[in-house]
């Protein structure tokens, strides 16, 4: 959905491009070798990629990611850690707006998560993490604003391709939640190690 503090500047500027502030948020559990990433199915091209989202206006950028994330797949996240800040491609959508993102990439967990799989410990006061549980107590997300027509956990394995982008800070993702890199800040198509 578009946010409405965009609705509102599209009112005066038509479908110029914006310059926006994004998110994409990297929720991993399970343990070294056995990691499972939460992924979303767009209900506007039906590709898969971790939860994205504009940020509004004062808000933090880790603010919002959780907030995105809460709001298309219904899981209490934390971030874990900064992984990547990098400009995005040029994008026009179907009806003429255009838009170019300043993305800030997060590692994150599911609140109260110890990292193994099946081993959820969090709630919400309700007993669960805001999405459903399985037998195991175990938060599983659902597509909870229109957004998206599926969220689920992905096992590392079986992660479809989805673009240089998102490939990459999943990759990245991974090699820092297992100590391997302390992530990156992107530029463009290079790469620059913090």
């Amino acid at each position: 959905m578009t946010p409405d503090f965009i609705i509102e500047l599209r009112k005066h500027v038509g479908n110029a491009e914006l310059w926006l502030l994004g998110v994409t948020m990297v929720v991993v559990r399970g343990a070294d070798g056995d990691e499972e990433v939460l992924l979303v199915r767009r209900a506007d091209d039906g590709r898969w990629t971790p939860v994205t989202g504009i940020v509004d206006p004062g808000e933090a950028p880790d603010d919002a990611g959780v907030r995105e994330v809460l709001e298309e797949t219904a899981l209490h996240v934390e971030v874990d850690k900064l992984l990547s800040i990098q400009v995005t491609r040029k994008v026009q959508y179907p009806n003429g707006d255009r838009a170019q993102y300043l993305d800030h990439a997060f590692l994150a967990s599911v609140a109260g998560d110890t990292g193994v799989a099946g081993s959820y410990g969090g709630t919400d006061g309700s007993g669960n993490a805001g999405g459903a549980e399985d037998g195991a107590g175990v938060a599983e997300p659902h597509p909870a604003d229109g957004e998206n027509t599926a969220a689920e956990w992905v096992p590392l394995a079986e992660i479809p391709p989805m673009g240089p982008r998102f490939d990459r800070t999943v990759e990245l993702a991974i090699a820092t939640r297992r100590g391997e890199s302390d992530g990156a800040v992107l530029f463009g198509a290079e790469e620059r190690r913090r």
